[in-house]
């Protein structure tokens, strides 16, 4: 992260160091967030087979859960005062979350990729939750237990869903 401009300085009663180590930490999971959106929407756009209703509605329903937190990342790391993502390929340089450009990914495939990306995301949260309690930044340490476990709970539901026999 790159030091704040003057005119986008928040105040914080927390240490400049330990605000930089937190923002760094959000912004990794906050790229990570669109990462896994934009997958799981590809997902959802090109899911097929005789689970098709059933993947289509999960993997939507899933798509806006993991939008919908990314503002509130994102809103963090400016209450701490550090600075956010820009723009895509500022996303693509700090995801671990790999995208998948194949032409076809059986339903299957998809569902098992998309478990281990949650399980990448939970991981990320994990990161914000430790830097943040070392940091004193209790408000972090306590909303980002909420999105690991719908993080938690989308890999479940894909496992689940995924089962055979």
């Amino acid at each position: 992260m790159t030091d704040t401009n003057p005119a986008l300085e928040t105040p914080t009663g927390l240490a400049r160091n330990d605000t930089r180590t937190v923002a760094d930490a959000l912004n990794a999971a906050l790229a990570d967030s669109y990462a896994l959106y934009l997958k799981t929407k590809n997902f959802h756009w090109h899911v097929s087979g005789p689970h098709f209703r059933d993947y289509h509605l999960l993997l939507d329903d899933q798509a806006a859960q993991i939008l919908g937190v990314t503002d509130a990342i994102a809103e963090r790391v400016r209450k701490t005062g550090g600075t956010t993502l820009r723009s895509i390929g500022d996303i693509s340089r700090r995801q671990s979350i790999k995208d998948n450009d194949r032409d076809f990914v059986p339903a299957d495939e998809m569902l098992a990729e998309l478990r281990d990306d949650n399980l990448t995301l939970v991981e990320q949260f994990r990161e914000v939750k430790r830097a943040s309690e070392e940091a004193g930044d209790n408000a972090t340490s306590g909303i980002v237990d909420e999105w690991t476990d719908q993080a938690e709970e989308r890999a479940w539901f894909l496992f689940e869903a995924s089962r055979k026999g």
